[in-house]
C-alpha cells in the first residue's frame, strides 16, 4: 500500500481536514482542497467528492450534537442565535448555507437541536458543501 501524499494519505487528509472544519473546531478544508489540487495526483472528481463527504459528515456530527442539548421545546429556553433565527425563517432551505464561515456549523447544530429531519439535513448540508467545493474548483 502506497502511502504518499499523492496517494490514499492524501484523500485521507483531505477526508478528515473537511470533517474537522465542519464541526465547531477551526479548520481550513479550502485550504486542504486547494493544496490537494495543486499536487494534481488524483482526480479533480475524487478530490471534490473526499471533501465534500467529509465535510457532510462533519456537518451531521453538529447536527446530531444539537440532538443531544435537551428542552428544545421550551420557549424560555430558546436562544435567539442567528442560526436560529435562520433556521426558523427559511427552515430546511437555511442549510443550504452551512458552508458560511462562522455561522454554517451552528445552522447545523441548531437543526439537531430544533429536530428537523435527519435525511432532508444531510441533503441539503451536502449539496451547500458541494456547490462551494465546485464553485472553489472552477476559480482555481
Amino acid at each position: 500500500m502506497d502511502w504518499s501524499w499523492s496517494g490514499e494519505a492524501l484523500l485521507w487528509g483531505l477526508f478528515f481536514t473537511g470533517l474537522l472544519s465542519a464541526t465547531l473546531l477551526p479548520g481550513g478544508s479550502e485550504a486542504g482542497l486547494l493544496a490537494a489540487l495543486s499536487a494534481q495526483s488524483q482526480p479533480v472528481w475524487l478530490l471534490v467528492t473526499v471533501v465534500t463527504a467529509g465535510n457532510t459528515v462533519g456537518g451531521m456530527v453538529s447536527f446530531y450534537l444539537g440532538r443531544c442539548i435537551p428542552d428544545k421545546t421550551s420557549e424560555e429556553n430558546q436562544s435567539h442565535t442567528k442560526a436560529v433565527t435562520w433556521i426558523k425563517k427559511y427552515g430546511y432551505w437555511s442549510l443550504l448555507l452551512s458552508w458560511v464561515p462562522v455561522v454554517g456549523d451552528p445552522l447545523c447544530l441548531a437543526a439537531g437541536w430544533l429536530r428537523m429531519r435527519a435525511g432532508l439535513c444531510a441533503l441539503l448540508i451536502l449539496i451547500g458543501k458541494a456547490v462551494r467545493y465546485v464553485i472553489l474548483v472552477l476559480l482555481f
